[in-house]
């Protein structure tokens, strides 16, 4: 492991260790941001304490998060951490155990290390490019539908079926975390992966997980979530993304899943 997979790997463990202490199983207080998404003061102390790691040891670079930095500067060209400090906040805040921490470091506009930990589940997922992506240590693959086998399911969020016309032929699955989906489909656990209306720091670990586990993952429609643009305010902006283990699953996702006219299109500012 090099030693930025290894910093982000550590950083993420002791993140998930700071939420447990928040987390109650009766739930948590919560407030609602403009765009009407749930927050707690977990989030924002995870993101202080991610943030704060990171300026110190790469003091270099720049730190893209949810909660404290959602704009990039107009003229940097150097590496950009993007942070979900709390993925699945509902889910945190009902006392549900899907939650976790989604970190990435990005060179070139381009993920090229990762990593997401799921505390109260014990799943750790690391990836940094060309090396390949893992589960607690383990090598995982993306994996196409295998017919007969009954744990093939469709990994999706809350907005997807309000939002689009859905013919996918496999069980759905709603679990409240947009990282996890995605590590589901790295995983070959789930056969297809959408997020109707992802963030980048959604997204941004599982860019590179997925493709180092063998998958894809893109865009549906609209804008792609990567290259990061400099300049961008990203609060506002959603990314709907799809991912599965072969382009052509991809493709036959984005054929299944097609977007109610009447909804309009959800890649632009709200």
């Amino acid at each position: 492991m090099n030693d930025t997979l290894q910093f982000t790997t550590d950083l993420a463990r002791r993140t998930g260790r700071l939420l447990l202490d928040y987390y109650k199983v009766g739930g948590s207080e919560t407030r609602l941001k403009s765009d009407y998404t749930v927050v707690t003061e977990a989030d924002l102390a995870a993101d202080s304490l991610v943030t704060g790691a990171i300026r110190e040891a790469y003091p270099q670079d720049l730190v893209l998060s949810e909660e404290l930095h959602p704009a990039l500067p107009p003229e940097h060209a150097g590496a950009v951490w993007v942070v979900d400090p709390l993925d699945g906040t509902t889910n945190f805040s009902l006392g549900l155990p899907v939650w976790g921490v989604s970190i990435a470091r990005v060179v070139d506009g381009i993920p090229e290390t990762a990593v997401n930990f799921f505390p109260l589940i014990g799943e750790l997922y690391t990836a940094h490019k060309g090396k390949g992506a893992y589960m607690n240590g383990e090598r995982i693959q993306a994996q196409e539908p295998v017919k007969g086998k009954p744990t093939t399911y469709f990994a999706c969020c809350g907005h997807t079926h309000r939002q689009y016309h859905v013919s996918v032929p496999y069980k759905p699955r709603i679990l409240g975390s947009a990282a996890y989906n995605f590590c589901a489909v790295a995983r070959g656990i789930a056969v297809l992966g959408f997020e109707a209306t992802a963030k980048v720091w959604d997204l941004a670990a599982a860019w590179l997980l997925v493709p180092e586990a063998g998958g894809v993952i893109e865009a549906h429609h609209g804008r792609a979530a990567f290259p990061l643009v400099p300049g961008l305010d990203y609060t506002a902006l959603a990314f709907p993304t799809l991912a599965a283990a072969t382009t052509k699953m991809v493709a036959r996702g984005r054929d299944m899943i097609r977007i109610k006219e009447s909804e309009g299109d959800w890649t632009k500012d709200k």
